[in-house]
């Protein structure tokens, strides 16, 4: 039995190490990009994009720029967030068909666009999942998933804040899953809630609706608010601002390469 023993020790530190070996997760949990207050940052979803704006963030959609777009971003020095509708059907894009009419609700007021019953986690939870997983091998750093506040608009389905909570949660640990930061968009009555599962805010209009003190506590804990306006003169919106620490423009409704930022 003596004999045995170094054998066995042997075969015990063996199993230890194979249980912990590192994550092949290429971009684990703990190394996810989180965006600080006051980065200044360029929002593009339309027309010829352009890479030379001396930015170190970059918000350009998802399905439309390969992984050399990415690539080519990161090797400029610019961090690259996935925009996403999450919330919504885009009759347009590559996956359109794969969502059944069941789900999909009334327009949302752009063209093409529908809102989709976040109810329906069977249905939607793994066509999220393929589309983050194009994030991912992309080569993106964060996700903006968008139309997070469906529960708050007319979508054909009798959502609740309750469902909505569960669905942003639900998008943010799909994100989080795969190394990707996330960031709130909009939604601003469920911030208490959900400032713990997002690592940024993204905002149109709050100094329009006076509602950018609600995006206060992004702020405190650390967290960048990207926020753009659309209306106003920079001079109506860039003091205020500056003072919350956000990363405010001003963009036309269009988003796309033209910008003027505070």
């Amino acid at each position: 039995m003596r004999r045995l023993l170094p054998l066995l020790a042997g075969l015990l530190l063996l199993a230890t190490a194979c249980t912990t070996s590192p994550d092949p997760d290429p971009k684990p949990r703990e190394e996810r990009w989180r965006p600080k207050p006051g980065l200044a940052w360029q929002w593009q979803l339309s027309g010829r994009l352009d890479p030379t704006v001396d930015v170190p963030v970059y918000d350009i959609d998802g399905f439309d720029h390969p992984a050399s777009t990415v690539t080519d971003l990161h090797d400029r020095g610019r961090k690259v967030i996935c925009y996403l509708s999450t919330g919504a059907w885009e009759d347009f894009r590559p996956d359109a068909d794969r969502f059944p009419k069941s789900v999909l609700g009334e327009g949302n007021g752009w063209e093409g666009e529908r809102w989709l019953d976040i109810r329906r986690t069977d249905v939607l939870e793994p066509l999220m999942a393929e589309r983050l997983d194009m994030c991912r091998t992309k080569g993106f750093d964060a996700v903006e998933p968008d139309n997070m506040d469906g529960y708050k608009n007319d979508t054909g389905f009798p959502l609740t804040a309750t469902d909505q909570l569960r669905y942003n949660r639900l998008i943010a640990r799909l994100a989080h899953d795969r190394g990707l930061a996330v960031g709130l968009k909009n939604d601003l009555d469920q911030i208490p809630q959900l400032l713990p599962d997002f690592d940024f805010a993204v905002n149109e209009q709050c100094a329009q609706y006076g509602e950018c003190d609600r995006l206060a506590p992004f702020v405190a804990a650390g967290k960048a608010v990207f926020h753009v306006e659309y209306e106003l003169k920079t001079t109506e919106f860039c003091p205020q601002a500056r003072e919350l620490k956000l990363s405010s423009m001003l963009k036309r409704y269009d988003l796309g390469v033209w910008r003027s930022p505070c």
